[in-house]
């Protein structure tokens, strides 16, 4: 019996998790970012020994409308699923320990089982040694008396326990024999009934009780070995594989019968699995399809087996757990081999998306009999999962690459393959976006790159999605500025931009092309196209209540940050575009200034009355923006504020320059020819000029302020002479006519009577109270 024992405690699978209900269910590895603590204290008042449900809903309920009662309904709805997902997950952060010491629970009970009946063979056999002594001493007394008690003896007729008793292993052997399992078992247990009974009433003899519970021992081992032999047959499954595990716990073998059974289930599994081959040319999600057909039924009847036949017993519900585990983890395996490590390779997240889609769907099937094993395959696929995500934005980056390097950079509308395309995109919800061909090609690959990442949203990729494309976008972005001509960016600061080979923006036309092309993607279409995300995730892309609730809080603000992240790159670009205009228009060609203090300074050393207009520079400013503004009109319908931030950044690029321009100030205030009274009035007209054209439309607060200070500056320079300013500068109204004169001149458009500017403009105001706050702060 204590071989027999031995064999039944065995150690078996991987690890697994089981409910306190008696359901198996492993720990979802993806579980929500909700606090614990938080969660305890919601429940708190659900955990007091006196807690009234009836008085707790009538206090909730007294007051409510219909809507805030099942307002309520849902809280304690999602309060009870948050409950259940802490306890499977405090289960699951000690479940390594709970394993083993289930299993070591499980190997001291045979242990024990084993010493009991050792222990009693012993006792018997003790027993027996000691009648047989006092047999001995009894016949040594009296020979006589020995002889007439064997007479008696031997006339004495046995009884029916003794008759049956000798009958008994021949009656087993019959019913061994003959496979009549059932009662075999019946006469087990009559056996041992029947041995109790004899040894409390002494109806049997030491010896005759020893030979019994030998007989029962042997042939409970006989039937045993049967029952296993039949389990192991290929043939036997269904009602018999039940039949045989269910016997075997019977005749107190449980760890055995369990182990029999899954290894029954797994033969089985492992037959079926030889006739699905995977071929080159074999569709990755058939051949996952028909693999995890297979395997998962194989769990499910597993399951169903063991629940019918053990119940929910905590030590059987581990090994079964573990088994699944073990199962789930070879399939994971294969799919990887067969079916995802090929698309991955090759950037096929589609095909890689629906391999998983697949195998999850299959899995969830599970739940129902309480057996999650999703976190299993998510672990496993993950890898390969994000190989062909990163493939895939690869791909976007080398084709958007390819085609920007001959893109004219006109901006048109999507082709027509595009706008009749089945796939969702900007499209297709009514927006014909003009982008020239590189940008129409991002665009459009990057909405089929959030349609074949939606599904995966289970894996938790959502964050390195975004971080992915935001690094492509970033590509793109350093693909328009090396468009730029004469850009000044140190190739080596712009990641990603390699070695890559860009059309060049000729016209200002084509180089605000550039500028339209990433304020579109970054202000709307990519935006728009991540919105698809936030609705399959919120459709139920994403089982786990707990981890949806959450997303909806944390989503909006990582949104947002998102779109400042775009809009960053965005400003790189226009930064990069302001600043080589800038440099345009101070130097030439040969690194000569067109801004500079000699050319204030020098003017006080001619004879004659110079013909007073804004330098030239300005002009150049100034008509370089009117004709960006009228083509930024056609580019930017309906993102008008951002061709105006555009302007103004270009404005604000020249008079930052001019401010911080060191040798300028140290040539004006300490250089040895002072700023005389001419250079002072041509000075002052630039800067006036400046902030006549820019009010509204070129000019920020920012930049109007910088230049009111640069103009105060000008004029404590010309103080420290020892000349009053107001004594040589003519009125205000000198410098708007002059002013009005060049803008009227540069725009075509006819003077109006008090110039361009509304009489009731706040702008109008502001330069007016400018004008005369500097001349009076000036001459103080």
């Amino acid at each position: 019996m204590a071989s027999a024992k031995s064999s039944r405690s065995r150690a078996s699978g991987p690890l697994g998790l089981v409910t306190t209900t008696g359901l198996y269910q492993t720990a979802n590895g993806a579980a929500a970012q909700e606090s614990g603590v938080q969660l305890v204290d919601k429940l708190k008042i659900f955990k007091t020994n006196n807690f009234d449900p009836d008085a707790y809903v009538q206090s909730k309920c007294q007051t409510m409308n219909e809507k805030e009662i099942r307002h309520l309904c849902s809280y304690l709805q999602d309060l009870k699923k948050a409950s259940a997902e802490e306890m499977r997950r405090s289960v699951y952060a000690n479940y390594a320990a709970f394993i083993r010491t289930s299993k070591e629970i499980s190997d001291l009970e045979g242990e024990l089982l084993s010493i009991r009946n050792l222990l009693s063979t012993q006792a018997a056999l003790i027993h027996g040694l000691a009648e047989g002594v006092h047999i001995d001493s009894l016949s040594a007394g009296s020979e006589g008396s020995a002889e007439h008690d064997v007479s008696n003896i031997e006339d004495r007729e046995a009884t029916d326990i003794e008759k049956w008793s000798a009958e008994f292993p021949d009656m087993l052997d019959v019913l061994l024999a003959e496979r009549r399992v059932d009662e075999a078992l019946d006469a087990l247990d009559e056996a041992e009934r029947i041995a109790a009974e004899a040894k409390q009433n002494q109806t049997l003899t030491a010896v005759q009780l020893l030979s019994l519970r030998t007989a029962i021992q042997d042939h409970c081992q006989k039937l045993a070995d049967q029952l296993a032999e039949a389990a192991c047959q290929s043939s036997t499954r269904g009602v018999e594989l039940r039949a045989a595990a269910s016997a075997l716990k019977r005749l107190g073998d449980g760890p055995r019968a369990h182990s029999l059974l899954l290894n029954a289930h797994n033969q089985r599994l492992q037959y079926n699995l030889q006739t699905i081959h995977p071929t080159s040319s074999s569709y990755g999600g058939a051949y996952t399809a028909a693999l995890s057909q297979q395997v998962f039924s194989a769990i499910a009847q597993a399951v169903s087996d063991s629940l019918e036949v053990f119940g929910d017993e905590p030590a059987y519900a581990s090994e079964l757990v573990r088994w699944s585990t073990k199962q789930a983890e070879a399939f994971a395996h294969l799919v990887k081999r067969h079916a995802l490590a090929s698309s991955a390779a090759a950037g096929g997240l589609r095909a890689a998306a629906e391999c998983v889609q697949i195998a999850i769907g299959h899995c969830s099937l599970l739940e129902a009999r309480g057996l999650s094993l999703s976190s299993v395959l998510l672990k496993l696929f993950r890898p390969s999962v994000e190989q062909a995500l990163d493939a895939n934005l690869k791909r976007i980056e080398e084709s958007t690459a390819a085609l920007a390097a001959a893109d004219d950079w006109v901006l048109m509308y999507p082709p027509a393959s595009t706008r009749t395309s089945g796939r969702t995109s900007a499209t297709t919800m009514g927006i014909q976006p003009k982008l020239s061909s590189s940008a129409h090609r991002f665009n459009s690959m990057v909405q089929d790159f959030f349609e074949d990442v939606g599904p995966l949203l289970t894996m938790q990729l959502g964050g390195s999605t975004m971080d992915g494309l935001l690094k492509v976008f970033n590509s793109y972005i350093n693909l328009l500025i090396n468009a730029l001509p004469g850009s000044m960016e140190d190739e080596a600061n712009l990641e990603g931009s390699g070695n890559k080979i860009v059309r060049i923006a000729e016209t200002e036309a084509q180089q605000l092309a550039l500028l339209a092309n990433a304020s579109l993607l970054a202000e709307e279409l990519l935006p728009r196209a991540a919105m698809k995300l936030s609705s399959i995730y919120q459709a139920g892309g994403v089982d786990d209540s707990r981890r949806r609730t959450s997303d909806r809080h944390n989503r909006i603000p990582e949104q947002r940050e998102w779109k400042r992240k775009l809009q960053r790159s965005v400003d790189r670009l226009r930064d990069s575009f302001c600043r080589q205009h800038a440099l345009d228009l101070i130097f030439t060609e040969d690194g000569d200034t067109h801004l500079s203090a000699e050319m204030y300074i020098s003017m006080d050393g001619n004879v004659e009355e110079p013909e007073w207009a804004p330098s030239q520079i300005f002009q150049e400013l100034y008509a370089k923006l009117n004709r960006m503004a009228s083509i930024a009109a056609d580019m930017f319908v309906g993102r008008e504020r951002f061709a105006t931030l555009l302007m103004m950044r270009l404005t604000e690029t020249v008079i930052l320059w001019l401010s911080e321009d060191q040798s300028f100030w140290e040539d004006i205030e300490e250089g040895p020819r002072p700023l005389g009274p001419l250079g002072l009035q041509q000075f002052y007209l630039d800067m006036q000029f400046v902030i006549l054209f820019g009010q509204g439309r070129f000019l920020s607060r920012h930049v109007h302020q910088v230049i009111i200070d640069i103009i105060d500056r000008a004029m404590a320079a010309f103080s420290a002479t020892g000349m009053n300013p107001d004594s040589v500068l003519p009125s205000d109204d000198w410098f708007v006519d002059i002013a009005q004169e060049t803008i009227s001149r540069i725009s075509g458009k006819a003077r109006m009577a008090n110039g361009d500017r509304e009489l009731n403009s706040p702008t109008a105001s502001v330069s007016a109270q400018s004008m005369s706050s500097v001349r009076s702060h000036g001459s103080t």
